[in-house]
């Protein structure tokens, strides 16, 4: 779905949401709406995706930083659980041999990988912890454990996010264009996915928004 069919719908249908979920969806409509006029700016178009998703899970994503996070992993899981269409579990199968399965092979998009950079931990560590975050996502993939396995993605994103949002990336730079044309490819699905589920899902309890309008 894109943002003109989400909209349409959410047009249709809005009068039935809580007033955190119509929150969280209309911020989150306005920034994927925003990443689709981007589409010749890759750098734009990744920031505005990660802002759309965001708003759409509107709590602190600073956990992606951290290998297990309960509060993303109900989220995830929830989101897995009210999929009736299987739409999650179609993306990661559709995109494993893409985007996916790229990301989770480029050290770049690796936190660790930084660290040992910055000094941190051995090349020995970063190394290990790669191999097994690898190791992770082939067993999420056999198990068929969509959350898990687009957790383990997010945290790709999260570093490449950072990369960027705090200053350690040129616009356009050759250097990570690999990264960003497959962060783009994977956000551009999971979050019209997510949106979508949500707004199917208005008697769930998604919470309150972020900074409410007051």
């Amino acid at each position: 779905m894109d943002f003109d069919n989400l909209k349409s719908k959410q047009r249709r249908i809005r009068d039935d949401f809580p007033e955190g979920l119509a929150l969280r969806v209309h911020r989150a409509l306005s920034w994927l709406n925003k990443s689709e006029r981007c589409e010749d700016d890759k750098d734009s178009q990744f920031i505005f995706l990660w802002i759309a998703f965001n708003a759409a899970y509107s709590q602190d994503t600073e956990v992606l930083r951290n290998t297990e996070s309960e509060a993303f992993s109900l989220f995830m899981s929830k989101l897995v659980e009210l999929d009736a269409d299987k739409q999650l579990y179609s993306l990661i199968w559709s995109e494993f041999s893409t985007s996916i399965r790229v990301l989770l092979d480029n050290q770049y998009v690796f936190q660790p990988f930084w660290d040992f950079q910055a000094g941190k931990i051995t090349e020995n560590e970063w190394q290990q912890l790669f191999s097994n975050a690898k190791s992770k996502a082939n067993v999420a993939l056999s198990c068929q454990k969509t959350d898990t396995l687009i957790f383990v993605v997010l945290q790709r994103l999260y570093t490449l996010r950072n990369q960027l949002i705090h200053g350690g990336a040129t616009w356009n730079s050759s250097a990570n264009r690999e990264q960003i044309r497959d962060g783009v490819a994977f956000l551009s699905k999971l979050v019209p996915i997510i949106i979508n589920i949500m707004m199917d899902s208005p008697n769930e309890l998604w919470g309150d928004a972020n900074y409410p309008v007051v």
